[in-house]
């Protein structure tokens, strides 16, 4: 099954969140349970992170999945 394509737009809003809430990417990384490298990946659209990854990284920006999908079709 091929992987999706990475969404610039959630990408960016992911990056502009966790800046905006003055958390490390490190932070967040771990918060979320994934890798520094991971979260990286995810911020400069170069991998696009499985649905739990999604509501992980949602949940630790305290955000709700659907406020985290709202943020994200606004950037678009």
């Amino acid at each position: 099954m091929p992987h999706a394509k990475p969404d610039p737009a959630l990408s960016a809003t992911v990056r502009r969140l966790r800046e905006e809430r003055g958390v490390t990417r490190e932070a967040l990384a771990v918060k979320a349970g994934v890798t520094a490298g991971a979260l990286a990946r995810i911020e400069l659209a170069q991998a696009s992170p499985s649905w739990d990854t999604f509501t992980r990284i949602a949940g630790s920006l305290g955000l709700s999945i659907s406020q985290l999908a709202g943020a994200i079709e606004a950037a678009e």
